[in-house]
């Protein structure tokens, strides 16, 4: 058995003193028997260990733990530490302090000790002193990807500190498991639960104390999944060490499995769901779409509104609400009814901040129609009466849509606005970027192929717009039958009378 000169073990209970009310601890007279020998029925067994110094020299808080029923449980453990510092001792320097890190990690996560042949492995290969932990590796990837939208890198940050670092960031990279990153789900779905169960409650204590918090969704889920999938993908391509090994070799996160955050089905505000609507307040799905004619009611209402021209281009040519919001006029050529998508006014947090379009394919020349033309025309001209109107406060920005005072418009102020207008127009409820799918819904409507609505809206991938709209494509189709067979005229019987 290894010296244990580097640690002791001890016994302790949790009994309190009747006049100062602090623990005994280890003073507790139950701890023995009359003949001196360790009661067996009361308190619980510890060690404490003495680890190698840290890399700086100074000196590290001797790690405790206990709860062991016996003392040669506590003393296995012990001595598992003391085989793998003499392991560190062999090589010694940084190895030894390398070794110390280890040990003091897995004890502080409560995961089991490296084995003393893995940790000799590990030391031979050059690796020990060179694999980061994941809680590292992501705060190094995230600060090496340069070319990041600002809206993106605001996500992983997030994912990073409020999930991923809290409960994954402590495992060295080589050893996550598939179990460790299940563990980190399985504790969002146990958040869900308690956040609805407190919600259902009686209790308006329990009710409050869970205000403000949302459930995680599965298609929340599947986006950390993938942040983490992308961080261990980069690490796979890094090379590290004298033999320039990869990190990793496997990526766990490619086989955790995940409900499905498949995308919410789009569906048209029919007259019976808006019925159904009206009784219950339940919207069918989360993605609703307005009807034609009900895109229409939304803009005669919101006529004259300042953003007016926002909710124009969004209807009637599929515009992202940043790519509105940052539309200059210089990219904006009427002469030849089309206008060119290469810059977006996103919200970052609560900054707005200008970037460039959310993909390759969002950069795009989008054509005009005749109507969406006369009214960038006629918004112009109001913009120069207000220009003139604003004297020297005017600030020229040189976008489409602005502020009095020439400013550019905070997109959220855009979205808090249409809210506000289809409420007040008696409309069923919509997203502002539902509005986005409307355009692609008359599109449709007009005979467009889904390749067609693909261009227009700038997606990547004609997936994304096939799984967006295809179920919307059999009750388009029915309307334009029952379109069809309206222009027939007849005299009064659709079938010829029974022989």
């Amino acid at each position: 058995m290894p010296s244990s000169t580097r640690g002791r073990t001890f016994k302790r209970c949790a009994c309190t003193d009747s006049d100062s009310g602090k623990e005994l601890g280890s003073k507790c007279p139950k701890l023995k028997r009359r003949n001196g020998t360790w009661s067996s029925d009361h308190g619980t067994w510890f060690y404490q260990v003495e680890l190698p110094r840290r890399e700086d020299g100074t000196r590290r808080t001797p790690p405790r733990r206990g709860g062991y029923s016996t003392q040669t449980q506590a003393q296995e453990q012990l001595d598992k530490i003391t085989v793998l510092i003499e392991v560190g001792e062999e090589h010694g320097g940084t190895t030894l302090t390398v070794v110390g890190d280890l040990i003091e990690r897995a004890l502080r996560a409560k995961e089991p000790l490296p084995a003393p042949d893995q940790l000799r492995a590990r030391i031979s290969g050059g690796t020990a002193a060179e694999m980061p932990t994941v809680g590292e590796w992501l705060e190094s990837w995230l600060a090496g990807r340069k070319k990041l939208r600002a809206t993106t890198r605001l996500s992983y940050e997030t994912h990073i500190r409020l999930w991923l670092k809290p409960h994954l960031g402590h495992h060295l990279l080589d050893e996550l498991s598939v179990d460790h990153i299940s563990r980190m789900f399985d504790a969002m779905a146990e958040r869900n639960d308690r956040i609805t169960e407190a919600l259902a409650s009686s209790d308006p204590a329990v009710r409050a104390s869970v205000y403000g918090m949302r459930t995680m969704s599965a298609a929340t889920m599947q986006r950390y999944r993938a942040t983490l999938r992308a961080a261990l993908n980069a690490a796979i391509r890094a090379k590290r060490g004298r033999k320039a090994a990869p990190l990793i070799t496997f990526n766990p996160a490619t086989y955790v499995e995940l409900p499905s955050g498949k995308r919410p089905k789009a569906l048209l505000w029919t007259p019976e769901r808006v019925r159904r609507w009206r009784e219950t307040g339940q919207k069918p799905s989360r993605v609703m779409v307005w009807m034609p004619g009900q895109v229409g009611e939304f803009l005669d209402f919101a006529y004259g509104h300042p953003y007016y021209p926002l909710y124009h281009l969004i209807a009637y040519r599929g515009l992202r609400r940043g790519e509105g919001c940052g539309l200059p006029w210089w990219e904006t050529d009427l002469a030849e009814r089309e206008i060119t998508i290469s810059s977006a006014l996103v919200q970052v947090g609560w900054q707005a901040e200008f970037g460039e379009p959310k993909s390759e394919a969002s950069g795009r020349i989008v054509a005009l129609d005749l109507a969406t033309t006369e009214m960038l025309l006629e918004h112009k001209e109001n913009q120069n009466r207000m220009r003139l109107a604003a004297g020297d406060a005017w600030q020229e920005s040189g976008m489409v849509v602005t502020e009095p005072d020439g400013t550019p418009v905070h997109p959220a102020k855009v979205t808090d606005a249409f809210y506000e207008l289809a409420e007040a127009a008696g409309l069923p409820p919509v997203r502002l970027h539902d509005l986005r799918h409307a355009a692609a819904t008359i599109a449709l409507a007009a005979g467009a192929s889904l390749k067609e609505v693909q261009a227009l809206l700038g997606h990547a991938s004609i997936a994304i717009t096939s799984d967006t709209y295809t179920h919307i494509l059999p009750e388009l189709a029915h309307d334009t039958a029952e379109a069809a067979a309206a222009i027939i005229p007849r005299k009064g019987r659709l079938l010829p009378p029974a022989a």
